[in-house]
């Protein structure tokens, strides 16, 4: 919302806001001269107001949106106002039930270094969108938008209305209301069950959302993944152009990745177009730093500039992000903050950390604190879960993150039945709860070599903060 104030601020909009507190996020906003009300403060519109938008977390019986439908002022969701913002740029979309956020970033932070100037709004913070990932300095402060040009400057579209580069989420079909003329699918995968009710209407769904791109005529284009993308039902019929991408050498966009060495590269047409350094681990990101880079190249970016940008990216908050070192006597713990709360994102993110950083050659193991997100997210794939933790030597799960489901949901599932699921697999495996009980714990049983990921969509990420901020006072005790 607060990178969808901005851009429409740059249309010529006069915009206010309201919060149901002040946080970090309103008073950045006041800062750039867009005034937030306390929500308990604010009892009416403002008299000028002409368009109300609002986040999904807000009911439409709030007394505000009562008072705008009384006025006959319209409302828009936060997907409606950014479908029609895509509408009135050269939009740019990315969907996928994983790694949306880390390829938007990337895709923004490629074409600021390249000189396309876009306009960006991700649902994750990153350090390089502001000014690129080579023109930003180390201590950047992460944002989640920028701010670009209203007319593209150069490139494919040059002298059209400027770039937007936004994700597609897929929950409560929201990505419907999106009109782009380029996009990504980078995965389509089982997820939000509680909504869609099954995969096949996952799948769907995501056809149609690629059926929103345009026709090729028009300069429509849709880059989706060649593997786990459901691509032959997806793209079924569609008239935009269609290119797939993947490390199968059959995809138009050829992904190449060494983990030892964190190399990527991608070709087209038997030929390297580029190869750079990744400072992200994981197969998982090459990929979607590939999806980036051929996206912005179809965009007319230079691909050597490019790359050398993916090459400075420096990742996004919550994913895969290493938070530092906490010493312990003897040596230190890495430790590492993840968003993952799928079965595949934990896979792929066990498996990255633990061909990268390699505990086991230091005498240390692999320990992941995973918070569930939803109780039914966690009924639907428990076999799934139970699947994705091989790779970890110890698994700590608090309770499951309560958001969205009914009371009657979060009877169905609990934390005890993953745990079970996870020790009949050879997991070790146990539930401690409250969070500073897991810390505690975590202060107990880590040695040196060892390797802390906390993972969850919930607030998890406090018990990495916490014990790594914890080597204070232990030392100090």
């Amino acid at each position: 919302m607060s990178g969808l104030a901005r851009i429409l601020r740059r249309y010529g909009g006069e915009i206010t806001g309201v919060d149901a507190q002040s946080t970090d996020v309103t008073r950045g906003l006041e800062q750039d001269g867009i005034p937030v009300a306390a929500e308990a403060m604010l009892t009416s519109l403002p008299e000028a107001c002409e368009l109300v938008v609002m986040s999904a977390a807000v009911r439409h019986d709030h007394h505000l949106v009562r008072q705008a439908l009384e006025r006959n002022i319209p409302c828009l969701t936060y997907a409606q106002m950014l479908g029609k913002l895509l509408g009135a740029s050269t939009g740019i979309a990315i969907a996928g039930t994983h790694g949306k956020s880390t390829t938007t970033a990337m895709l923004g932070s490629i074409l600021t270094d390249c000189g396309l100037d876009p306009s960006v709004i991700v649902g994750a913070m990153c350090s390089t969108l502001a000014e690129g990932a080579l023109g930003s300095p180390v201590f950047a402060a992460p944002v989640g938008y920028r701010v670009g040009a209203p007319v593209c400057p150069r490139g494919v579209f040059k002298d059209r209305p400027g770039l937007l580069v936004a994700e597609a989420c897929e929950f409560n079909r929201s990505f419907h209301n999106l009109r782009p003329m380029l996009a990504a699918i980078t995965n389509v995968e089982a997820d939000h069950l509680d909504y869609y009710g099954s995969k096949d209407e996952v799948v769907r769904a995501f056809a149609e959302f690629a059926h929103l791109v345009p026709p090729a005529e028009e300069g429509g284009l849709l880059i989706i993944g060649h593997e786990n993308a459901e691509r032959r039902t997806v793209t079924a019929g569609l008239k935009c152009r269609v290119e797939t991408i993947g490390f199968s050498p059959g995809a138009d966009w050829v992904v190449h990745f060494s983990p030892r060495d964190r190399i990527a590269g991608l070709s087209r047409n038997g030929a390297c177009l580029a190869e750079w350094g990744m400072r992200i681990p994981g197969d998982h990101n090459a990929f979607n730093a590939a999806t980036a880079l051929a996206l912005a190249i179809s965009l007319g970016a230079d691909p050597a500039l490019a790359a050398r940008s993916l090459g400075s990216f420096r990742g996004v908050d919550r994913r895969t992000q290493f938070l530092g070192e906490r010493p312990v006597p003897g040596g230190v713990v890495r430790i590492y903050d993840d968003y993952g709360h799928h079965p595949t994102e934990v896979d792929c993110t066990l498996r990255a950390l633990r061909d990268d950083e390699r505990p086991a050659d230091r005498g240390g193991r692999l320990i992941c604190v995973f918070q569930p997100h939803q109780h039914s997210r966690t009924r639907f794939l428990l076999d799934e879960f139970a699947q994705a933790f091989s790779q970890a030597d110890l698994v700590i799960v608090p309770h499951i993150y309560f958001v969205r489901d009914s009371d009657a949901e979060r009877t169905k599932v609990t934390e005890a039945e993953l745990i079970d699921r996870l020790r009949s697999r050879g997991v070790n495996a146990l539930h401690l709860y409250p969070f500073e009980a897991i810390v505690e714990h975590l202060d107990t049983i880590c040695r040196p070599g060892d390797l802390l990921v906390v993972m969850g969509a919930g607030p998890v990420n406090k018990i990495a903060h916490d014990f790594k901020s914890r080597a204070k006072i232990s030392l100090a005790g």
